[in-house]
């Protein structure tokens, strides 16, 4: 049964979409088949992966709102063992579709359930907001990536949506985790970036990423060409960067099965 992992902020400009789009990538590339949820009414997800967003069909929405199979609405994308299903401005919309819908933050979970067999991997690019449509990936993610940039802001809102996360799971997801804390846009020339690394990782200690992904031209062009940055240039820093973390995610979730191995043989033998 694959994960699924919602990469979550509801500050813009802090590598969420960048970071969704890359580490599916890079989960692909190791040989982990995975799909890649645009769940941005932005759309950059989609584009990011090389889909015009305004050509799009049947999307994300039409999945949540109107019931449409996820398979028949899944793309393919350059990237070998990466799918994409993508969004459409129509999105923007959906939230308020669905206030009045019976089990209206699960949606999402209910769609994605259809295809959940079919990966190892299903990251969730959510919108920078706490809206009704970040609720419906949190409710249906097993963990959460909070993107945080190296920047003197870097913590603020940080309470606002680890209070969400908690929320959401006393009362929508009770196995949502963190996966981790991501540490983005840094640049070792900058003393501020130090200092910001050195206080997000005093404050979260283990729950904050050994990887930290630099500031790179490379990275922040890929998307205008509509490539991930493996797909655009596999040698650079930010892709180095983003596979480093795919084998961190991967590490991590080796040593929760095992764990969950472990207490299952526990329970039989008592």
């Amino acid at each position: 049964m694959g994960k699924i992992i919602a990469v979550a902020n509801q500050k813009g400009g802090v590598g969420k979409t960048t970071t969704a789009i890359n580490l599916a990538a890079a989960l692909a590339v190791l040989e982990h088949k995975t799909l890649l949820v645009d769940a941005d009414p932005q759309a950059n997800a989609t584009s990011g992966v090389g889909y015009d967003p305004k050509k799009i069909k049947t999307s994300v929405y039409e999945c949540i709102i109107d019931n449409v199979d996820v398979k028949n609405t899944i793309l393919t994308t350059e990237t070998p063992n990466l799918d994409l299903l993508p969004a459409h401005i129509d999105l923007v919309g959906a939230e308020i579709e669905m206030i009045n819908l019976p089990s209206r933050e699960k949606m999402m979970r209910a769609a994605l359930a259809k295809v959940k067999e079919e990966y190892e991997f299903i990251i969730l690019d959510c919108s920078p907001s706490l809206g009704l449509i970040t609720l419906n990936a949190l409710s249906a993610a097993d963990s959460v990536i909070i993107p945080i940039q190296c920047e003197y802001f870097a913590l603020e809102g940080l309470g606002k949506l680890l209070q969400t996360i908690k929320i959401v799971q006393e009362r929508l997801n009770p196995e949502l985790e963190i996966e981790g804390i991501l540490l983005t846009m840094y640049d070792g020339r900058l003393n501020l970036c130090n200092q910001v690394v050195e206080e997000v990782k005093t404050h979260f200690q283990q729950i904050v990423f050994d990887t930290i992904v630099h500031r790179n031209i490379k990275l922040s062009e890929a998307p205008s060409f509509g490539k991930t940055i493996i797909m655009h240039d596999a040698a650079s820093r930010g892709a180095l960067n983003y596979l480093h973390l795919a084998r961190e995610v991967l590490q991590k979730n080796k040593m929760t099965r095992m764990k969950q191995s472990d207490k299952i043989i526990n329970v039989e033998e008592n």
